[in-house]
């Protein structure tokens, strides 16, 4: 049994409560165990002795899977000591076996909120209510203070990109480590600053449509078209610019209009719209 405040025995019963609900507010390394398992015993006194150290900054939650088969289950476990790291409601996080306690400190330190993180989140709300000099900057103070904070490097190139500096919140992104740039977040990231660039670029949406009204093989107009309305959140009539110059001209810059569906559906958050669209593309191309 758990006989500290940092450690909670785990059941089917509290889960939600001691887990879940827990995992808003600090990281929960979940540990699922067995009496008879000897890494269990080996891993167990690492996981304790870092939840006492940390002090509440995060909490040790042990599963026994004998007694907790339907926990077990559940996560998939199929061999023990397997540890998953919750944060915000859902794994983030796990590693297999007895790893050495400089690893496991790493992985905790991850998902540990530290000051910045605050300072990040009130940023972003002063850029979301209008203060976007103070907010940029505050995000700038964070990235002069700890260099290698990739979350700072991506919210100040997000919020850089909505006061169109797009040269340096390219550069930003670019300046990533590799493994960062391949995240979902940085990747929609950087597919909305495309667009952004190319709708720079672009004439006015009321010029292109005058261009189209007047030639409706206008290619490159019908494209910048859908940019820009892709810009403006007008998603689905960017879809519907991108799919018409597809079925129009597959040969502009090489297939423009599918790729340009594509990425949109990557900045898209209508299941229902991706799915009608996709299936519209199908019948194009087929």
């Amino acid at each position: 049994m758990a006989n500290s405040q940092y450690i909670v025995d785990v059941t089917a019963a509290n889960f939600e409560q001691q887990v879940a609900q827990t995992s808003h507010q600090v990281p929960v390394v979940l540990d699922f165990w067995a009496s008879w398992c000897q890494p269990c015993q080996m891993l167990m006194p690492i996981l304790t002795g870092l939840a006492e150290q940390y002090a509440g900054q995060f909490v040790l939650a042990k599963v026994n899977i004998d007694e907790q088969q339907e926990l077990a289950m559940q996560f998939g476990v199929r061999s023990v000591p397997t540890v998953k790291v919750f944060r915000f409601g859902a794994v983030v996080d796990e590693f297999l076996g007895v790893q050495p306690e400089a690893q496991i400190r790493e992985i905790i330190d991850r998902y540990i909120e530290r000051a910045s993180d605050r300072v990040l989140a009130a940023a972003l709300q002063q850029f979301a209510a209008g203060d976007t000099n103070a907010a940029i900057a505050a995000v700038r103070q964070v990235l002069a203070d700890e260099p290698a904070n990739e979350r700072a490097q991506v919210i100040l190139a997000e919020l850089l990109m909505g006061v169109g500096s797009f040269t340096e919140a390219r550069a930003l992104i670019e300046a990533l480590p590799a493994d960062a740039r391949m995240a979902d977040e940085v990747q929609a990231l950087a597919t909305r600053l495309e667009f952004a660039e190319a709708a720079e670029q672009a004439p006015a949406a009321t010029e292109l449509e005058r261009r189209l009204a007047d030639n409706p093989a206008d290619s490159e107009a019908r494209y910048q078209l859908g940019v820009q309305r892709l810009g403006a959140g007008e998603y689905e009539g960017a879809l519907e610019a991108f799919l018409e110059l597809m079925r129009r001209d597959r040969r502009y810059g090489d297939d423009a209009g599918r790729k340009g569906m594509l990425k949109a559906f990557e900045l898209i958050e209508d299941p229902e719209l991706i799915a009608r669209y996709r299936r519209k593309m199908a019948q194009a191309l087929y």
